[in-house]
């Protein structure tokens, strides 16, 4: 009974390990995707009323944390009787991910219509405040819908070939931190200038060590933000193209005479080029075909 008892510890002792070790390596793995879902984030929690930003942050937190309740057991699912599945559906993303990183960067580049921004300062009525943070609410909420489908299968795709407890520890594990991790990073974000404001305030008109450290939060959090938003970009072409060279096989030797992180960009680079010019073109084709009619 007794020995039955410590191979059951020994047991659980060596799945443990191998979950602390296939964490690490996924989490690593699903980086570029946390880089570019906090900069997502920490600009849709910004713009708000000082005392609404916590409240809102924390709206968006539950919307996410029920995404992936709603996501998980369906990827271990596909796991467990489809396991080909989860690479298709890996690649798939990798053709999003470098889709919306080509895209970045062309709007960077190249003139284009700029989205009206809904600003939340002005004097609204508490009912039309309401309704402003509820929209960009729901619409955080399924952008991050979004980048949980990317974390999940990126995640699993690196432990498919792991026994099921496993991958649903790993992932559950990176699915928490994705979670956690990045929404507890954009509260502190957000928060930065109000911090800044209180030091500055506290400085009493004195230019000394509060009023700097308060002058540098506020000057620095637009540009945190921003930058932020370069890194996610380069993150996505790189993880779309380690996602591309990985698991397709006539790529696995692509240009293996420079290093890896080059080579992922320029295959993720390339690959969302593509997916950008087919988009773009069933784009300008569609109002063409309506006008016929």
């Amino acid at each position: 009974m007794a020995s039955g008892f410590f191979a059951l510890l020994d047991d659980i002792a060596t799945i443990m390990d191998d979950v602390a070790a296939m964490t690490k390596i996924t989490t690593k793995k699903t980086a570029g995707i946390l880089g570019d879902d906090l900069a997502v984030n920490a600009e849709k929690a910004s713009g708000f009323v000082s005392s609404r930003e916590i409240p809102v942050l924390w709206a968006i937190t539950k919307g996410s944390m029920l995404n992936k309740l709603i996501i998980l057991p369906l990827a271990f699912l596909l796991s467990a009787f489809v396991p080909w599945a989860v690479i298709v559906i890996l690649v798939l993303g990798g053709l999003y991910l470098a889709y919306e990183g080509a895209e970045k960067i062309y709007e960077f580049f190249v003139p284009h219509e700029k989205e009206a921004t809904v600003a939340l300062k002005k004097d609204y009525s508490d009912e039309e405040l309401v309704d402003l943070e509820k929209t960009k609410i729901k619409s955080a909420i399924v952008t991050d819908f979004i980048l949980s489908v990317e974390i999940v299968i990126i995640a699993l795709g690196s432990v498919v070939e792991e026994p099921l407890i496993t991958q649903i520890i790993v992932v559950s594990i990176v699915a928490l931190i994705a979670t956690v991790g990045v929404y507890g990073i954009v509260a502190m974000i957000v928060r930065m200038d109000d911090l800044g404001l209180k030091l500055i305030g506290k400085s009493k008109g004195n230019k000394g060590v509060l009023f700097s450290i308060g002058t540098f939060l506020v000057w620095a959090l637009p540009k945190l933000i921003k930058s932020l938003s370069v890194i996610g970009t380069i993150a996505l072409l790189l993880v779309a193209g380690g996602i591309f060279v990985h698991n397709i096989e006539f790529m696995h030797h692509f240009l293996e005479q420079i290093p890896s992180i080059l080579r992922d960009f320029i295959v993720g680079l390339a690959a969302g080029a593509v997916c950008l010019l087919l988009v773009n073109g069933v784009k300008f084709l569609l109002p063409q075909k309506k006008s016929k009619h």
